[in-house]
């Protein structure tokens, strides 16, 4: 019995995954409006600051994180209340299948997402800003930058998708939680892009991981009970 458990959890995970990216691969309007979003950011900071060389490649660490924070805002925003607005939600909390899986596709699919408009912006950064962020050091402190992002944001967006002002509301329940890992990000970016001494990186990566394991964690436990609220 246990055996079946998982593997139902872990079906019904992929299950919810398959159908975000699906459906969003059929309407492309999430990723649409992430890839705008960033490109303008891009831009407006790139003609914004005018200054020399080196001090455009020692911000680029800061308005990356700016650029995927807000751009991964809006995806979180539209993943649940699309299935809100449809009527789909309902359904997917009837199907009879553990709730968590619902949160682990979820923040999945937002963080396969915001991964591709990561991938996206990186050589477009590296472009502007005269910075080489194709390293893979930059790429790790991405992937679990953005995990924690989306660990925290996915849960939060299940609480925000109830209320009228969802949009505004998951901002300022958002920002002020996800503080450390953005701070965490954009030091361990900024120290690779400088060629930092390992010592100086290493902290803001073990605070990354640490973060990520204990939200991703807490959200695993919570999300059935703030589904029940």
């Amino acid at each position: 019995m246990k055996a079946a458990g998982v593997v139902s959890f872990w079906q019904a995970t992929l299950a919810v995954l398959w159908k975000d990216l699906a459906a969003e691969w059929r309407s492309r309007e999430m990723l649409s409006a992430m890839l705008v979003f960033a490109l303008l950011v891009i831009f407006i900071f790139n003609f914004a600051l005018e200054l020399q060389t080196q001090l455009r490649a020692g911000l680029s660490a800061g308005v990356l994180w700016v650029t995927l924070t807000f751009a991964g805002t809006l995806g979180l925003n539209r993943s649940l209340a699309v299935e809100k607005d449809r009527g789909c939600l309902d359904g997917l909390l009837l199907a009879p299948v553990d709730r968590v899986a619902i949160y682990a596709g979820k923040a999945l699919a937002n963080w396969a997402f915001m991964l591709i408009v990561a991938v996206i912006m990186l050589p477009l950064f590296g472009l502007f800003y005269n910075a080489g962020l194709i390293l893979p050091g930059v790429i790790l402190v991405v992937l679990l930058g953005s995990e924690g992002y989306v660990a925290v944001g996915t849960l939060l967006a299940s609480m925000a998708v109830q209320a009228r002002t969802r949009d505004i509301l998951l901002p300022i329940l958002l920002f002020p939680v996800v503080i450390p890992v953005v701070v965490a990000a954009v030091k361990a970016t900024g120290g690779y892009l400088q060629a930092l001494p390992m010592e100086e990186i290493r902290p803001w990566l073990n605070l990354l991981v640490v973060y990520d394991v204990i939200f991703t964690s807490v959200a695993f436990m919570v999300f059935d009970s703030i589904l029940e609220e």
